[in-house]
């Protein structure tokens, strides 16, 4: 049989295959996100989202999972962390402005395809254990509610910088989700632990937190460093400061981070010393060397362009000296106009400064 209600002990097996797959927590939610929907349509109408116009064009879709993927009656989650063993701390990698800050997730292996890989792993062990039943895996790659479904499921709560939290693994760690026609027994939801604590909203480098639970994506340094195609708002690049992709502080300010645990295996392990490389030597990489470098690693989604361009601020908000100025100027003569406008902003900055 498929029904899971039926046929006792499925859910408990489901999340031993979990396990033994290297997930470091699986869970099961239903596929109402009432609650959750209403916030969506209220972010996306205030125009939170900024230029992800993904986000609008799947409107409602993405808080109702059973009309995302027609037949769905559950939602696995799984959970898996991230934290690189050995990377440099966070707070001594964004002190040292002369090197690059990489959020920690990004170090390594990207991720979408570690989670894909292990969600169709587990969806083969099920259909072989199990027989047929429809199911589709999400890696952070489609419309999908990945915080609600996993809060739903009881992997954690929702923090006030939006991220899910876990008491015994912080919130460092990826979110994937199998949806399946099964009919499996839910697992209850967790209660909150963030109490009064506003760390993460005070910590944020652009404010971009601007309440409990709401975030103003057109302010974040993800965002920008990420998603955000053209020109960094001018206001905005002092304060990311070396962040040339990601943003973690709201992360490093969470005291239940002190609970993170480090990953499993070697996928996530930091490559090309990303951790702690020098701004002025991934400003001189080529097009090419970009490309085969950052070659299996999510860094490489957002292009050359985009990589220099985030360098560029991150140089203009470095100390002063013979070797930045001269990286910068090797590039204002740029193809790309994004580019030479943001390396025109870095040295003006150095110019200033030296007045």
């Amino acid at each position: 049989m498929h029904n899971g209600v039926a046929e006792s002990g499925i859910e408990e097996r489901v999340k031993r295959w979990g396990r033994e797959l290297g997930f470091d927590a699986i869970a099961i939610a239903g596929t109402e996100l009432g609650e959750e929907e209403a916030r969506l349509m209220d972010w996306l109408a205030r125009g939170w989202h900024g230029g992800m116009e993904y986000m609008q064009r799947h409107g409602a879709r993405r808080a109702r999972p059973a009309e995302l993927v027609p037949g769905t009656v559950s939602v696995i989650t799984a959970r898996l962390n991230y934290t690189p063993p050995g990377a440099r701390e966070t707070r001594e990698a964004l002190d040292d402005r002369t090197a690059a800050f990489i959020s920690r997730y990004a170090l390594g292996r990207d991720y979408h395809k570690v989670l894909r890989n292990k969600l169709q792993a587990l969806a083969d062990r099920m259909v072989r254990e199990l027989g047929e039943f429809h199911y589709r895996v999400f890696t952070d790659s489609a419309p999908v509610m990945e915080v609600a479904l996993a809060a739903r499921s009881g992997l954690g709560w929702r923090g006030k910088h939006t991220l899910l939290l876990s008491r015994d693994a912080g919130s460092l760690f990826f979110l994937g989700e199998l949806f399946v026609s099964l009919d499996l027994r839910r697992d209850a939801p967790v209660t909150e632990h963030c109490g009064t604590c506003a760390r993460c909203i005070e910590a944020c480098p652009t404010r971009a937190i601007v309440a409990p639970y709401q975030l103003d994506a057109r302010r974040c340094i993800s965002y920008l460093t990420i998603e955000h195609a053209g020109s960094i708002p001018e206001e905005l690049r002092a304060p990311m400061g070396n962040r040339i992709y990601g943003c973690d502080d709201c992360q490093a300010a969470c005291p239940w981070n002190k609970y993170a645990k480090t990953a499993n295996g070697p996928d996530f392990a930091v490559r090309h010393g990303l951790d702690a490389a020098a701004l002025v030597d991934l400003f001189a990489w080529t097009e090419a060397q970009f490309d085969t470098r950052m070659e299996g690693s999510a860094i490489r989604r957002i292009g050359h362009e985009r990589w220099l361009r985030n360098i560029a601020v991150a140089l203009g908000n470095a100390p002063a000296s013979r070797a930045v100025v001269d990286a910068l100027r090797s590039r204002r003569e740029h193809p790309s106009a994004v580019v030479r406008e943001h390396v025109a902003w870095a040295l003006a900055r150095h110019e200033a400064a030296a007045a």
